[in-house]
């Protein structure tokens, strides 16, 4: 999709399929609004004052006005004036975009970048608005046998209305916007394809076809079970023993420094860690049938880091990023891990498996041990990892956990910035006492208490050597139910911390 910004005092007489103006709720217009309703005569206060209330979401068509030259004016609801805030702008674009998708329309108008906020920038906006449009627009077909062309979105373009010294920061953040949409549709994407089709070779050819697609910015290796054996990887690779399907581990870098900036730099790069279990059925502590089917989406933890890397590719930003991403499936077989096994981990830390469905730690822990040999600045993992981080936070924030007070608050700031928000939970040492094991290191799970706590708490034992972080994006990376897909999260969060450590 394209976005573009064009200057106007004139809105009655822009040429468009459809112009959004906002409307406040109790029948509060808008600048733009009150602009085409003088133009018409009143029209917008005359249909304010019967059916349109001006709800947060809502929307409504006016066609053909008279002295308007858009064929449509969408009337946008913003909620109460005292209450518009950015998420409640997001959402007004995202149901424009929404709207302009379900009438096939190639193109549209919107004025609502052009509405103040306190606290958010123009910048901002127009990277809010840039990402909503992207999610409105996201369609999945890859995997029907005959796909509905007609049902695939038409809208092609997007025009913002904005005020002429606010076009270059409006500009900067529609392109910043673009870009992560983009990383966020491969993400959905990678997380909505079947794990027959998804599988850990997939995530590696996927990580290579990024690579050649921006093959100036990043560089990519995919080890295979032999390399990952010669590393000491035994914790990831005795997951991955229950499957057939080979396991791969991939290193993504990216690098948008100049020569001399790199040979100068002082601080090391961001790393980010991500959770491919491209199938988890629990190994031979097997899942319940009902919805095993949305373990294909254990993976999404991967799929955000592969995102992330689209949209440092598209937006090239002047800084250095390292991917990691450790990916097998989890199946029970007669090679697959049993409860009461132990292993050794990359890190010489031995592991007793208790329950062999808590596998996500276990091949982050040598993926976290391997990030080492960056000398990072931070490490990032994001984990589709426990079902207790669902019950604490549900599917509005993602779980964070950190010692690290700088980062956690870096992290914490990009969400609420990215609209993709995060809850700090509590990582004391206390926790550890859960995980001990009467015959090895430390145990894979501790128990029912504070699941998400103690997960946490057990890769904390491999992030020593730098500043971490651990998101838990378990009630966040999809949904289920009839409206079962990938959301893209954390993506927007990631590339908001990024974009801000290189400001």
């Amino acid at each position: 999709m394209e976005f573009s910004t064009q200057t106007t005092a004139s809105l009655h007489q822009i040429k468009t399929a459809a112009l959004a103006v906002g409307v406040y709720a109790d029948g509060v217009l808008s600048p733009a609004a009150e602009m085409i309703d003088r133009a018409s005569n009143g029209a917008i206060r005359a249909v304010t004052k019967t059916e349109f209330r001006g709800r947060a979401g809502s929307t409504l068509v006016l066609r053909n006005l008279a002295g308007v030259s858009a064929q449509r004016v969408i009337l946008v609801g913003l909620g109460k004036q005292e209450e518009y805030n950015a998420r409640a702008h997001s959402g007004a674009e995202q149901a424009f975009a929404a709207y302009c998708v379900g009438a096939q329309l190639s193109e549209g108008v919107s004025t609502l970048v052009s509405l103040p906020l306190d606290n958010t920038g123009v910048r901002d906006r127009a990277r809010a608005a840039a990402i909503a449009a992207g999610q409105a627009s996201y369609h999945y077909d890859a995997t029907f046998g005959k796909p509905d062309r007609d049902a695939r979105p038409k809208l092609k373009k997007i025009t913002q209305i904005v005020e002429r010294a606010d076009t270059a920061q409006a500009q900067l953040g529609l392109r910043e916007g673009q870009a992560i949409a983009h990383g966020m549709e491969l993400a959905r994407t990678l997380g909505n394809l079947p794990g027959n089709i998804c599988t850990p070779s997939y995530l590696g050819d996927t990580a290579r076809k990024l690579a050649r697609d921006f093959k100036t910015l990043i560089k990519v290796d995919v080890l295979d079970r032999k390399q990952i054996e010669a590393l000491g990887m035994g914790s990831f690779l005795s997951v991955a023993r229950g499957s057939d399907e080979p396991l791969r581990f991939i290193v993504l870098r990216y690098n948008g420094k100049p020569a001399a900036a790199r040979k100068a730099k002082a601080a090391g790069p961001v790393v980010l860690v991500g959770k491919g279990i491209t199938f988890d059925a629990g190994g031979i502590s097997l899942k319940p049938a009902a919805t095993m089917d949305e373990m294909k989406y254990d993976m999404c933890g991967a799929a955000s880091v592969l995102g992330t890397f689209r949209a440092l590719g598209e937006l090239a930003p002047a800084m250095e990023v390292i991917g990691l991403v450790a990916a097998c499936e989890n199946l029970p077989s007669g090679k697959a891990n049993k409860p009461g096994d132990v292993v050794t981990s990359m890190s010489g830390q031995t592991i007793e498996i208790l329950n062999t469905d808590a596998e996500g730690r276990l091949v982050l822990c040598d993926a976290l041990t391997y990030a080492e040999r960056f000398k990072p600045s931070a490490v990032i993992d994001i984990a589709t990892l426990t079902g207790a981080c669902v019950v604490a936070l549900g599917s509005v924030n993602s779980g964070l956990f950190s010692k690290d007070d700088a980062l956690a608050d870096a992290l914490l700031a990009a969400g609420r910035q990215a609209q993709d928000t995060v809850w700090r939970m509590p990582l004391d040492d206390a926790y550890q006492d859960q995980l001990k094991s009467n015959f090895a290191d430390i145990a894979n799970i501790g128990g029912p208490q504070a699941g998400a706590v103690t997960a946490a708490c057990f890769l904390s034992r491999f992030a020593k050597a730098y500043p971490w972080a651990h998101l838990d994006i378990a009630g966040t990376a999809w949904r289920g139910g009839k409206d079962k897909g990938a959301t893209g999260r954390p993506v927007p969060l990631l590339m908001q911390y990024l974009l801000n450590t290189n400001d």
